[in-house]
């Protein structure tokens, strides 16, 4: 087989087909690619890609050139210029590169309302002092304020999902959220910080499913439900007890859980 050198495809004169060497740097060399136009090239580090893509560009843009039945302005010979070097790239977006699939994304709606949470017992939630947790006590008169104004926005599921029912992010402030979370078997509850913008969408994948929870209200009725999304069949839940004023997460409606409420929008 006989030795043969890439540049040699060049369609110029003998005497620029042969690049500098590699000592040489920022050697420019002139292709005339017709009579009118001239290519400058600028060489440093040789490598056999740039001497290809070379090659490639300036055969294709020799060859549109040479089509052309009339001269071209300035304005056609960079687009004939820019359409032989340049590649197109095309992104796709929403689908996942491992399983090519559509990825399960929760698309933020713009629905957003304002509420105060009790149950049936008339345990209003509030903050914790001094800790990041969600009580739910009896307030006395004077204490109004102490209730947590929830923020609520609607989520719209993903097509293939199961979900029926509206899809909620329950929030404490801008940035501060309700959020579950699997312990030792069991589903726990917690307020978490996360950017609220980075939340325009909630993908599945990602575990961010974690802050959404359904919203069920029973046919006729009045109180509300809230089930956790990514671990469904677990519930926001109060005790019944006077003296015992957690807001957990239990599996099902008990004797000592209470799972539905009555939520009032804030003026």
């Amino acid at each position: 087989m006989s030795d043969f050198d890439l540049i040699d495809a060049l369609d110029c004169s003998p005497e620029i087909r042969h690049p500098p060497s590699r000592t040489e740097q920022n050697v420019e060399r002139e292709v005339k690619l017709s009579e009118d136009l001239n290519l400058m090239v600028t060489c440093n580090t040789i490598t056999m890609k740039s001497v290809a893509n070379l090659v490639l560009a300036m055969n294709k843009l020799s060859k549109s050139l040479s089509l052309c039945s009339r001269d071209l302005s300035d304005e056609e010979l960079c687009g004939a210029i820019m359409d032989c070097v340049v590649e197109e790239t095309i992104f796709q977006e929403g689908w996942s590169n491992s399983s090519g699939t559509r990825k399960s994304v929760f698309q933020r709606c713009r629905s957003v309302h304002k509420f105060t949470v009790s149950d049936e017992y008339q345990k209003d939630f509030i903050l914790k002092t001094g800790e990041m947790k969600l009580q739910a006590i009896t307030l006395q008169g004077g204490n109004g304020d102490r209730k947590v104004n929830f923020e609520m926005c609607h989520y719209r599921p993903p097509s293939s999902s199961s979900i029926g029912s509206l899809t909620v992010l329950l929030s404490v402030s801008e940035n501060l959220h309700i959020s579950c979370s699997m312990e030792n078997g069991k589903v726990s509850l917690k307020l978490e910080r996360y950017s609220h913008e980075s939340l325009t969408e909630i993908n599945q994948e990602d575990g961010l499913d974690r802050f959404l929870f359904i919203k069920n209200i029973p046919p006729g009725g009045s109180l509300v439900s809230f089930e956790s999304v990514k671990f469904r069949g677990w519930f926001i839940s109060t005790s019944s007890s006077s003296v015992d004023h957690t807001v957990e997460m239990c599996q099902a409606a008990t004797a000592s859980r209470v799972t539905y409420f009555v939520f009032q929008k804030c003026n």
